[in-house]
Parts: C-alpha cells; structure tokens; sequence
C-alpha cells in the first residue's frame, strides 16, 4: 500500500518517511512515529493501517540522522542495537529529530488537520511533539517510555492528547502513570492490563485485547480531532 519518500527538514537535512495514502479522498493525516527498531514491517503495517481507516499516514525515519535505513526486529540484540541508536539520537543538539517529526506534520498537512501517534520511544516523541511541534490537532503517546518522568511531565501539550499505558510495563512504572495523570487532568489516560509493547503483533508483549481497544479509542479520537 505505501511508499518511501523524502522529506527535508528546516536545517536542510533529507530523511526517508514511509507514506501510505488512503483509497479515497483522506479525511485527514496521521504522523506515525517509530519504536527503538526504525520504520520495521510493524510500523509499516501501522500506517497501512491508519491509511486503510481513511488517514494520509506519514512514518519518518527518526533514526537516519545517526544511521540511514535502520529496520530492526525485537531479539535482544536488536534491543541494545535500538536503545544505541535512540541515546545517540537523543544526544543530537536541540530541536533534533522533532524538527524531522515537524517535517512530517508539515508534509501531512496536504490532506487536512494532522493528528500523531507513536510507540515506546515514539511515543515519549509523540508527547514531545504535542508541546512543541505546529500543524498538529491531536496526539496519542503509547507507553511513551520517559514521558512519565517528572522533566517530560512538567511539559505543557498544545493539543489534545489520549495516552496508552500498560499496568505491568517494567520502563513505566504505575505510581508514575498516576503522577502524570494527577499533573495532566486534562490528557485521556488509559491504562490496560498488559505491559510494555502490547500494541505490536511480533512482539511477545503482544496483547490482542489491550491492542484493539486502544485502536478504536484512538480512531475515535482522531476522528473527533481531525475530522
């Protein structure tokens, strides 16, 4: 269903985004932002998935500033090769890879109001992203690893956020997705009986349930936000 591109960022930098266009006329964009393991066949099949329910989906690869085409699967050597070259991302000198995702939001923009979804890391960028990133209408963090922790909390969203948590996700732990939730009455927080990852299907953290109810909380409010 999708395609490669090239998106430049403000500072002139070129990187490659995974598009996937709707069948019909899209009723709106949705940024899809990557785990530690790249634009890898699962986020792939994310966008296939948000362009399937009628979004322009736009995946950027927000590695490719420390290492062009990373795409990584989930054994343990693929973990530590992943949390490398996310601290080496995170190293770059502000704004970094947000003006990547501000790249994205911009290129979305073409097909209406632009929401942005991401997981594990790309769901600690997807917050980042509802507090400092123009163009957006909506974000929804799953287990953003780090976004509970007080520096990322005492950031302020500009948009509407819904956020996913696992209750038994050992990088996040609960009594912190309780602070957050006490600092941000106004983010949706949902938190289901699973842990770490279990939005992705080639994962062992895999939960089918948590999973689909969270699509349809999330489809819902997209469409709320962006339609």
């Amino acid at each position: 269903m999708g395609q490669s591109i090239d998106l430049t960022a403000k500072d002139g930098f070129t990187f490659p985004a995974y598009i996937a266009e709707p069948a019909g006329a899209p009723k709106g964009a949705v940024v899809v932002v990557q785990e530690i393991f790249g634009v890898n066949s699962h986020i792939r099949a994310v966008a296939d998935g948000y362009a399937a329910a009628g979004y322009l989906a736009v995946a950027p690869a927000t590695f490719h500033r420390v290492k062009p085409g990373v795409e990584l699967g989930y054994t343990d050597e693929d973990m530590k090769a992943g949390f490398g070259l996310k601290t080496a991302v995170e190293a770059l000198p502000a704004p970094g890879v947000l003006q990547d995702i501000q790249a994205a939001v911009d290129y979305a923009g073409k097909a209406g109001k632009v929401g942005i979804v991401g997981y594990c890391w790309g769901g600690l960028l997807t917050w980042r992203a509802a507090a400092s990133v123009s163009g957006l209408a909506a974000a929804a963090p799953y287990y953003g690893g780090g976004m509970t922790t007080p520096e990322e909390s005492a950031l302020q969203p500009k948009v509407p956020v819904l956020a996913h948590f696992g209750n038994n996700d050992h990088w996040i732990p609960l009594p912190t997705i309780d602070d957050f939730r006490t600092a941000h009455p106004e983010v949706e927080v949902h938190v289901y009986e699973c842990g770490h990852g279990f939005n992705c299907d080639q994962r062992g953290s895999y939960n089918a349930e948590a999973a689909k109810v969270a699509k349809e909380r999330t489809l819902a409010f997209f469409a709320k936000h962006l339609t």
